[in-house]
């Protein structure tokens, strides 16, 4: 066996030891060996992408949804650098990435030989570990380093904070296994791992819980979920026994029965925030969605943030891990407990938590009744009406820029969906790839329905992403477009009135989704009046709805729905 070969295999093996099961592969020439040990392992289930950006986001949505390594591999040169967008939101968002660059040897390097950059810490400061694997030579000891390597960048992958390892692997040629006869070159030292399947290096259990910070025992607190994966019901517990008020984000997946709907509008109703300076606060995940509650964060007297570990890790994150984008934090602690005594008691109902309670039954009501007073489907009832359509089970990814935005606003408590996104960098590159992924990984453990809410721009920019070749695992997945012909976010900032702003921020582009739909080969419906979007959901594999709308109407039903509230609110006292 060449040395190439033999160095992929010995990763290969020790990576599925390790508990890899989900490899993408974008094709390339000096990647083979790692090509040909994937997809000869039958534990591993491969997808091949042509497109490295593609394939990066791919894996990307697979180590989301999966919440375990996702391996993604591609040749040398500019391959590599196109893994760097998905490599940074994997980062920010801590999901475990193992990035396996493929490189030109040594004495290659820095000679002009085809295809070759300098890829030696590429990522930078945005991968847990990086390692120059170096070229295969037949020496003592290699098989036991690449083992042992293999081990220790899948422990980075789920550190204390989850998140990409790069490995740049050097191979020289030969670079398939039909090509060692005769060549002279062989691999003579036993390539086998531990015994009966185990890792080579076998870590203990998961560290003890660390022991929680008791709050103090305020009546004016508040709870913010932001984005994150980690375990929400503590904290709906916390509010449910303390009465104070939960406002959380939708990728928090903590908007369940109790928690306040309607708190973006609510906080941005004049007088509101005033009349609700809170004591204390405390946040979990990044609560970095909405300008309203970084404001309101400035009010807490004390801010308390809580480290949560990721759903299926049970260390607490690092100390110096936690988000703060408001520079408000007081205390940084790793779990929280109820006030003393809190939990002996009945639930609490005081004047502070009455007084949420009424304002966002009354922000609810006018909310919903200004979505409903039209049948067109409007850009944010999609929104509202979408994440309430799919039974228990489902996954819903949710685009950057305004889909997650409408969502915050719109959406109704609810149990029962998995919402995911990009929500680390918050970039509308990769997003139809990510949601392909996850959508994979959520259908490879259950056979619920997956669908995807995405913006026009956020389409074509992964246009590459539907292109999925024949054989190719494809997942059930309704992409729900909303086109409005350009970047609607920028509807409702300061820049729209510019009189340059059609060009450099609205930028139409005139494409229907029925023709990308087409390109790709998938089925396509288009859906104009809200009756009709159950129907359109239905059907199996992956299918694209389009809702168009007008991105001047759109900005303003969402001053409208602010008014309706604010009135409200006002009318309250």
């Amino acid at each position: 066996m060449n040395p190439s070969t033999a160095l992929a295999r010995v990763l290969v093996d020790e990576l599925a030891r390790c508990g890899l099961v989900e490899a993408v592969v974008a094709p390339g020439s000096r990647s083979t060996p790692l090509a040909l040990a994937l997809v000869a392992h039958p534990g591993i289930r491969v997808h091949v992408r042509v497109d490295e950006r593609s394939a990066s986001f791919l894996a990307l949505g697979l180590a989301r949804a999966s919440r375990r390594p996702v391996a993604v591999v591609c040749t040398s040169g500019t391959a590599a650098a196109n893994f760097h967008p998905a490599v940074m939101e994997a980062d920010e968002s801590g999901v475990p990435l193992l990035v396996l660059t493929a490189d030109r040897p040594p004495e290659l390097r820095g000679t002009g030989a085809n295809q070759t950059v300098d890829q030696i810490g590429l990522y930078g400061g945005a991968v847990r570990m990086f390692t120059e694997v170096g070229t295969p030579d037949p020496a003592p000891g290699m098989v036991a380093y690449w083992r042992s390597l293999t081990c220790r960048a899948w422990a980075a992958a789920l550190g204390g904070r989850p998140g990409p390892v790069h490995l740049n692997v050097a191979f020289r040629d030969p670079l398939t296994p039909d090509q060692t006869a005769g060549d002279g070159s062989t691999w003579t030292a036993p390539l086998d791992g531990r015994p009966d399947g185990r890792p080579w290096i076998s870590r203990p259990g998961p560290h003890d819980e660390p022991a929680p910070y008791v709050l103090p025992d305020v009546e004016r607190g508040v709870i913010v979920c932001g984005d994150g994966d980690y375990d929400p019901v503590p904290f709906l517990a916390l509010s449910e026994l303390t009465g104070w008020p939960l406002l959380a984000e939708p990728t928090s997946n903590a908007r369940r029965a109790g928690a306040i709907s309607t708190y973006r509008q609510l906080l941005a109703a004049p007088g509101f925030a005033d009349a609700h300076t809170p004591e204390l606060v405390v946040s979990v995940g990044r609560p970095n969605l909405s300008r309203q509650v970084l404001a309101y964060l400035r009010r807490a007297a004390r801010h308390v943030v809580v480290t949560a570990a990721s759903v299926g890790d049970a260390r607490a994150s690092l100390p110096d891990d936690f988000s703060d984008p408001a520079r408000t934090a007081t205390d940084v602690v790793a779990a929280v407990a109820p006030p003393a005594g809190v939990g002996g008691r009945a639930p609490e109902r005081t004047a502070w938590s009455l007084s949420w309670e009424r304002a966002e039954d009354a922000a609810r009501r006018v909310v919903d009744g200004v979505l409903d007073a039209e049948e067109t489907l409007s850009e944010p009832r999609l929104a509202r009406d979408l994440v309430a359509q799919p039974a228990a089970g489902a996954l819903l990814f949710a685009g950057a820029s305004m889909p997650i935005r409408d969502l915050d606003a719109t959406m109704h408590a609810r149990c029962g969906v998995r919402l995911v996104g990009n929500r680390g960098v918050s970039g509308i590159d990769g997003t139809v790839s990510t949601a392909i992924g996850a959508a994979l990984a959520h259908q490879r453990e259950s056979d619920a329905p997956a669908y995807a809410l995405l913006g026009d721009l956020a389409l074509l920019h992964d246009q590459n992403g539907l292109i999925i070749g024949p054989g190719e695992p494809r997942p059930d997945l309704a992409i729900v477009v909303v086109n409005n012909d350009g970047g609607g976010i920028f509807s409702g900032l300061e820049q729209a009135g510019h009189p340059d702003f059609e060009r450099v921020f609205g930028t139409p582009h005139g494409v229907s989704m029925e023709r990308v739909a087409a390109v790709a080969d998938l089925p396509y419906t288009r859906v104009e009046w809200a009756t009709d979007l159950p129907k359109a959901l239905l059907g199996e594999g992956l299918r694209i709805v389009e809702v168009r709308t007008t991105r001047a109407g759109s900005a303003a039903l969402r001053r409208r729905l602010q008014d309706a509230v604010d009135a409200a609110v006002a009318h309250q006292g």
